[in-house]
């Protein structure tokens, strides 16, 4: 598709992430601006549109779409209709951005490649801890090798269970409806982790799993257990637990070297540990307010074909397999 001088965004949803961890950074960045913003809650998204500064509101996915002086659409909705406003929005010539988990399966995931592929309009997908200089640490310490070569990669996530699991009525939050979400807590928190090992170490080719409800509190999976391997033969295995007593609290990944191991996290930016032959070093790196500010850069910078933004559709695709291999879904 031909380069846009200024990208005007549209967003479709206007929850919590646009709040806190995306939307002001669209402003932030030179040739980007958002035109206007969509909600199916009139209430909702006419308070965002004036408290965020946003000339134009709308009600209806299909009138943002078609603004002519939108020219690209931001997905910040529940993921089991990312695939739904990816393709209209690619359809109509509009290059997107959509939240991850990049859709609800990998089917829906290869629909969307699919249309960008047919359409040339490119799909990104905010796996935005990629461009996070915490995690470009980690994988600068990991391709230049300071640990030797790569033996075994684990993961563990244990969480209590939030205050609202324990009052679930008819209001069943999104995320713990497997229609909507994809799967749990599990296909929300688990993606961001499988992506960045991915991105670390290559594409998962073997993927399984064990699935289980331990707590009761809700209908979909709360505990995890995964074991992988890398294309490169790299095995590593995973563990999520969202139903832990707080003494079990964890958001761990280590990296098993021959001549060393890399510890970090991935929700609570504890200091990244170092071991080697010198023994333990603490590497403490800070992250930008809006954590989405350097991807959406990319992003805009690649629109404007002044950069490469790698962080595609077709690139988010194999977590999606993976998520899904581990729940038998496929």
């Amino acid at each position: 598709m031909e380069q846009l001088k200024r990208v005007h965004w549209g967003f479709i949803g206007c929850g919590e992430a646009t709040e806190k961890k995306s939307g002001p950074a669209f402003s932030m960045i030179e040739g980007s601006d958002i035109v206007g913003v969509m909600s199916r809650d009139k209430e909702k998204v006419v308070s965002y549109a004036k408290r965020h500064h946003i000339p134009r509101w709308y009600t209806d996915p299909m009138l943002l779409i078609g603004d002519e002086d939108v020219n690209a659409i931001y997905i910040a909705t529940p993921p089991s209709s990312h695939a739904t406003y990816a393709i209209m929005a690619m359809k109509a010539g509009k290059p997107v951005y959509v939240e991850k988990p990049m859709a609800a399966s990998y089917e829906d995931c290869v629909r969307i490649n699919k249309i960008s592929e047919e359409t040339g309009v490119p799909c990104f997908v905010a796996y935005y801890r990629r461009y996070l200089p915490y995690f470009q640490k980690v994988k600068q310490l990991v391709d230049n090798r300071v640990i030797g070569n790569i033996i075994n990669v684990q993961l563990r996530f244990a969480q209590p269970p939030r205050a609202l699991d324990y009052n679930l009525s008819k209001d069943m939050p999104w995320r713990l409806q497997a229609n909507i979400s994809g799967g749990g807590y599990f296909y929300d928190l688990a993606p961001h982790q499988l992506d960045l090992l991915q991105h670390y170490f290559g594409v998962i080719t073997e993927a399984e799993g064990c699935r289980s409800n331990r707590g009761g509190l809700y209908g979909v999976e709360d505990s995890v257990s995964a074991c992988f391997r890398f294309a490169d033969g790299i095995p590593g295995s995973a563990s999520w637990c969202f139903v832990a007593h707080e003494s079990a609290m964890e958001d761990r990944v280590e990296i098993i070297g021959d001549r060393g191991m890399i510890c970090f996290s991935i929700y609570t930016y504890e200091p990244i540990a170092l071991h080697n032959e010198h023994g333990r070093e603490e590497i403490h790196i800070e992250n930008p307010p809006y954590v989405q500010l350097p991807i959406i850069t990319k992003v805009v910078e690649h629109l404007q074909g002044k950069a490469i933004c790698t962080c595609d559709s077709i690139s988010a695709t194999p977590t999606n397999w993976v998520m899904d291999r581990i729940l038998h879904k496929l």
